[in-house]
């Protein structure tokens, strides 16, 4: 990526909520994503690697939406890491709040895609097992959504 690239992303991702048609969206993309990253309190080449792929998936066609929602990805990562006002149960309430007033969030949420981070903590037992609990509730989100429409 280049730097222009690189200071661009930024500038959107600081700015998204203004300048990121859909902002809403990206954002709860990147919640699921940093979830995930998160209960691994790092991001290692692997998951930076899965997280790299898995944007230029969701959005093939546009790079500035790849580097916002990478950029606002490592931002939560960032606060879960740090302490800095946000933990993993947190992100997940806050998913889950996003989910009972966006009905819509339900097809964002992408359970083979976030499997994919699974392979980044194999060696990591507790890892492994948190983000697993955080998949299931995913899927069960998504089953108790299906049932009532």
């Amino acid at each position: 990526m280049g730097v222009r690239r690189k200071a661009k992303g930024r500038f959107l991702s600081f700015f998204r909520e203004i300048f990121v048609y859909h902002n809403s969206s990206l954002e709860f993309r990147a919640k699921l994503l940093a979830a995930i990253i998160g209960s691994n309190k790092k991001i290692n080449l692997c998951e930076e690697g899965v997280l790299e792929e898995v944007a230029k998936e969701i959005y093939p066609k546009n790079e500035a939406r790849v580097d916002v929602l990478i950029n606002t990805t490592k931002e939560f990562v960032k606060k879960i890491i740090e302490k800095n006002g946000l933990d993993v149960n947190e992100l997940i309430l806050s998913i889950s709040r996003d989910l009972k007033e966006v009905k819509r969030f339900h097809q964002k949420i992408d359970i083979p895609m976030l499997e994919r981070f699974l392979v980044c903590s194999k060696n990591d037992k507790e890892t492994y097992i948190i983000q697993l609990r955080i998949i299931e509730f995913l899927k069960n989100s998504i089953q108790d959504f299906n049932k009532l429409r």
